[in-house]
């Protein structure tokens, strides 16, 4: 915690507006998002993330660790839905040759088919809520305005919550 003598620069006006503007944006759009893939597909937005990026690999398949660092989640959170996903016959765990411990995580035939299904709508509510509202400069200096964004949180020095 910081020194509470130390001076604040408080938010003016704007600043304060642009703050709670991107604060609802925080907390709405994740909701939106899991409203959207539920109603059209039934899958959650970790679901969805989880089959996206394994439908993305070229072999269909991901380590745990590396679908971690791919969606930026702890591992444990990825233990918890490959799980649950597994029961629901989405993925499957495949033992790596010559790797005791490891294993990959590998799209089933009914994950790829939900993926496949679940997509086109996604893309049509991404389309609809982001870039259809926005100019092509307004979304490509979006794009940098989030990554600047995401670096100084990342770089923060703050430790990350497990």
């Amino acid at each position: 915690m910081s020194d509470t003598n130390e001076a604040v620069q408080w938010l003016n006006s704007e600043e304060r507006e642009t703050w709670l503007h991107f604060r609802q944006l925080l907390w709405q759009f994740p909701a939106a998002l899991d409203r959207q893939l539920m109603r059209d597909s039934s899958l959650s937005t970790g679901e969805y993330s989880v089959l996206a990026a394994l439908s993305q690999d070229t072999c269909g398949a991901l380590r745990a660790g590396e679908l971690a660092r791919e969606l930026g989640w702890e591992r444990s959170r990825i233990s918890h839905l490959v799980r649950r996903m597994e029961a629901k016959g989405l993925l499957r765990r495949r033992a790596i040759e010559g790797d005791g411990r490891g294993a990959d995580l590998v799209l089933t035939e009914q994950g790829r088919e939900m993926i496949d299904a679940a997509a086109p709508d996604h893309v049509r509510f991404v389309r609809s809520t982001l870039f259809d509202v926005l100019s092509r400069e307004e979304a490509l200096a979006l794009g940098d305005m989030l990554q600047r964004v995401g670096d100084a949180a990342r770089a923060s020095g703050l430790p990350e919550c497990k």
